[in-house]
């Protein structure tokens, strides 16, 4: 078995060095990463083929969930976005090194805060092979270390695009090659979670019940969120028709997703006219409809073409409800009233509350962070997608000259704590 310990312990070494690097030379591996895996795209695809072929029979015998098998496709418009992603945050300012404030303290005293990396990144994940290259991209950019772990329906298309990474930035003498590691087992990722000494973070992206368990079983912070329960509300304000475009949108175009819509909210003096239209705009797009006497758990992210809908009596009961059984992902109001907007989007907490648009867009490379390492509903350093930002921190330099406390506090010395 993989020795765990010194993967992370090398990985700590390596993160001081990719601290340091050049912006330039940051973009020039990602491009040649890029340049690679367009360069390989067959052979990654023949891989995802043997992983799709492996994974029917859990697919059959109900082990994953349908939802799950489409997220095991590397088709080539995926492989192309994933591309795209890579030369994206090349093209991004280096988050590194950025300077937050400058203050004086006193005279010939000054404080800056300055933008750093986190250190090594943990990221275990389920299906979707292009998380490793997004991960990776946004891990060399920030200058982290990062220790992979995908899951085991993956592990073929993983191991060939993991290596296509591994072979571009071998060929940059100034990168270590520690610094990016990707593991294969459970009990590889079981003993990852031990390493709180040279880990600094885990960002878990899967199910519920992979981040729960990840939650509950480290002492390493995790990002991340366990759920995706997304709500939009049709306001008694709302456009009928672009009510339902956006509905159709954030429920169809990819239901599985974790910002897919699973609640509709709709207003009660709208709901007469709304129902009937709704019901026939879903049921053409092949979407099942839970009414209220037909729901049992509100808290139920379903991941497929299927509906939970609820008649609210007020915009104050919709808030109400979100703020309940919502899970801090991402809500939607479609009004056109802009004072029940505002009110909408002050009072929902959640990491992304939006006014007439589809909870879709709540999205790394929708919101132009190249790529995303995960979308959290932490209130920490980061919230929502998170990208380059999210994965930075900063730290505290003092500049002085001989100084000491005792000076402040004898009187002899004053702080003047001004902003330059």
């Amino acid at each position: 078995m993989t020795n765990i310990h010194e993967i992370a312990a090398q990985a700590k070494k390596a993160s001081v060095i990719t601290a340091a690097l050049d912006t330039k030379l940051k973009n020039q591996i990602l491009n040649k990463i890029a340049d690679n895996i367009e360069l390989n795209i067959s052979e990654i695809l023949d891989a995802n083929l043997k992983d799709l072929e492996n994974s029917k029979a859990d697919l059959n015998s109900g082990k994953i969930s349908q939802s799950v098998y489409n997220r095991i496709k590397a088709d080539k418009n995926k492989l192309s976005e994933m591309i795209q992603g890579i030369r994206d945050v090349a093209k991004l300012d280096d988050p590194v090194n950025k300077t937050i404030f400058t203050r004086e303290l006193a005279d010939g005293l000054v404080l800056k805060k300055i933008t750093c990396p986190i250190g090594v990144i943990g990221v275990i994940f389920e299906a979707r092979p292009d998380v490793i290259a997004q991960i990776t991209s946004l891990a060399i950019k920030s200058g982290n270390s990062v220790i992979l772990k995908g899951g085991r329906e993956t592990d073929i298309t993983n191991s060939v695009i993991f290596k296509i990474i591994f072979d571009s930035i071998s060929e940059f003498k100034e990168f270590p090659q520690n610094a990016i590691n990707l593991i294969h087992s459970r009990e590889e990722a079981a003993q990852m979670l031990a390493e709180d000494k040279y880990i600094d973070l885990i960002i878990p992206r899967g199910s519920n019940k992979l981040v729960k368990y990840i939650q509950e079983n480290t002492k390493i912070p995790v990002l991340g969120h366990a759920s995706g329960i997304c709500h939009i509300f049709a306001d008694e304000f709302c456009d009928t028709e672009k009510a339902l475009k956006i509905i159709e949108d954030a429920k169809c175009q990819y239901p599985s997703a974790c910002n897919a819509v699973e609640t509709v909210l709709i207003h009660k003096n709208i709901a007469e006219k709304f129902i009937p239209l709704f019901t026939e705009r879903m049921n053409n797009a092949g979407v099942k409809i839970n009414f209220e006497k037909e729901v049992t758990d509100w808290a139920k992210e379903y991941g497929e073409k299927e509906l939970s809908v609820k008649i609210t009596d007020s915009i104050n009961d919709a808030i109400e409800h979100i703020n309940t059984y919502g899970s801090g992902h991402t809500d939607c109001i479609i009004t056109e009233n802009k004072e029940n907007a505002e009110k909408f989007m002050n009072f929902v907490d959640s990491a992304g509350v939006y006014h007439n648009a589809s909870t879709r867009f709540a999205d790394g490379f929708r919101y132009g962070f190249g790529a995303e390492v995960g979308i959290s509903t932490n209130k920490t350093h980061a919230r929502g997608p998170v990208g380059l930002e999210g994965l930075t921190i900063y730290k505290y330099k003092l500049y002085g000259s001989g100084d000491i406390v005792g000076e402040f506090c004898q009187g002899k010395r004053k702080f003047t704590h001004k902003d330059l």
